[in-house]
């Protein structure tokens, strides 16, 4: 059924801002010789609301300064030792077996002669435990069966192997060779991100007849002051959504031959790293408990921050207010949901903030998701194209790791910034006045230019206990 808003008169993406500034930039449409003036409202109507889109990573992370043109970091390793593309070549009720591992990444095996360890066919669940008797080779392990039916399953078939313990005779030996601590040495690089506002020394000069304000309360009747702030502003939100788009310049690239580097932003690492979610918004419990599921098997971080667009906002609330016993029935009485505690003479609520399912969910709209001019734009053309991203699962506190920069293990969100910065170059965020106009005297120019630098990445730390939502 087609849409009942209409696609006319709809919001317009370019309602102000142009690539240089010029007279025609002011307001100017003044004709004294009319006999009629206009009635004019003095300050400027602000139509969209509050306009930046920035807010993500100022709620999720932190910032903190490095002097270095590459982040390194090492996150922990799995602690048990699991393979799950192992065969036999041991015939179905041999007691004993030598096994292959083919897992991928897989040059040495981490088993030891004494291991007990259980072994199971992947498409039937049937299994076997037994006790490891040699390993012949760096991928081979010979076993003996503890069932007196001996193996399971026909030779060569599929298994996984994963060791719960070990069992030695009376006077024997030790174990024979240790293990080492597992790591995965993770990196990312800062790139510089750049803008400029310009205004020559005689537009400086002109003063306008409507007030001008923009969001950080920036307030004057000269309307260059009013793009100077925008400027500020658009950058502001273009250092957090770079670092939540960036890609790497693949090797090859355009980019890359051009002698771009690229980083790796929030979303290229969980698309990589962490989990997705490719049916677009989960709406029923069971999907969430697929979402749980897997997160068991990750992290299992009690607490997590849903950061969604309006669509997958909307789904996460219809479900839980479904849930209700009112709703469910079609009672006419007024529903109650929790602590929300509603009744007939108040407004019904079915704006939900979070959630407990398994693990604490708490829901917040992501303006940039939503914004026509940015991601939600995209949504809005194609809800439900491949790739769409309608929500992000963030796990909150911080996680412990090795800081190549500090040569100890530290304390960090799982999601921050890093910045450049040594003790006499700071380059979080650096603004600075060219020219001859504006009070600045540093060139013939007759103009002021305003410089804006920054030179950043994003770490997402434990990209495993992410969750991308998207389609396909």
């Amino acid at each position: 059924m087609a849409s009942a808003l209409l696609n006319t008169p709809t919001f317009a993406l370019q309602p102000a801002a142009e690539q240089v500034a010029l007279s025609t930039n002011y307001i100017t449409n003044f004709n004294f010789l009319n006999q009629y003036l206009p009635d004019t409202y003095e300050k400027e109507f602000e139509r969209y609301g509050n306009r930046t889109i920035a807010s993500f990573l100022r709620m999720v992370g932190a910032e903190m300064p490095s002097n270095s043109d590459q982040i390194k970091w090492a996150e922990q390793g799995r602690l048990h030792i699991k393979y799950t593309n192992c065969t036999s070549g041991a015939a179905i009720g041999s007691a004993t077996a030598t096994f292959t591992v083919a897992d991928s990444g897989v040059t040495y095996i981490a088993i030891r002669v004494g291991q007990t360890v259980m072994i199971q066919n992947n498409s039937t669940g049937v299994f076997n435990k037994a006790i490891v008797t040699a390993v012949p080779t760096a991928t081979t392990f010979t076993v003996a069966y503890y069932e007196a039916a001996g193996q399971a399953f026909a030779v060569s078939t599929q298994c996984t192997v994963f060791i719960y313990g070990s069992e030695f005779k009376k006077g024997t030996n030790g174990m024979v060779g240790s293990l080492e601590a597992e790591d995965d040495i993770y990196s990312n690089n800062p790139i510089i991100i750049k803008d400029k506002y310009a205004v020559n020394g005689s537009d400086m000069a002109q003063i306008g007849w409507v007030e001008v304000t923009t969001e950080n309360n920036a307030t004057g009747y000269l309307w260059y002051l009013k793009s100077e702030h925008e400027t500020r502003l658009r950058f502001e939100d273009y250092l957090e959504t770079a670092m939540i788009e960036a890609v790497p310049a693949a090797g090859g690239s355009g980019a890359a031959t051009a002698g771009f580097i690229g980083s790796e932003g929030v979303f290229y690492v969980v698309n990589n790293r962490g989990n997705v979610w490719g049916g677009g918004t989960p709406t029923t419990l069971v999907d969430w408990d697929t979402i749980v599921s897997r997160l068991d098997k990750q992290g299992a971080i009690e607490e997590n921050a849903l950061f969604v667009n309006r669509g997958l906002s909307f789904d996460i609330d219809n479900m839980l207010a479904t849930l209700n016993g009112y709703a469910a029935s079609g009672s006419s009485n007024a529903a109650s949901f929790g602590l929300f505690d509603n009744d007939i003479n108040m407004a019904l609520n079915l704006g939900f903030t979070g959630f407990r399912r398994g693990y604490d969910f708490y829901k917040s709209d992501w303006k940039y998701l939503n914004d026509p001019t940015m991601r939600g734009g995209l949504s809005n053309a194609a809800a439900t194209a491949t790739g769409t991203i309608t929500g992000l699962l963030v796990p909150a506190g911080s996680t412990s790791v090795y800081d190549q920069i500090l040569g100890k293990n530290a304390k960090r969100p799982f999601l921050h910034v890093r910045y450049r910065a040594s003790e006499t170059e700071d380059r979080r965020y650096k603004t600075w006045i060219t020219g001859s106009a504006g009070g600045a005297q540093t060139s013939d120019l007759d103009a002021m230019e305003v410089n804006f630098l920054s030179e950043r990445c994003v770490c997402t730390l434990g990209a495993n206990n992410f969750v991308l939502f998207r389609f396909g």
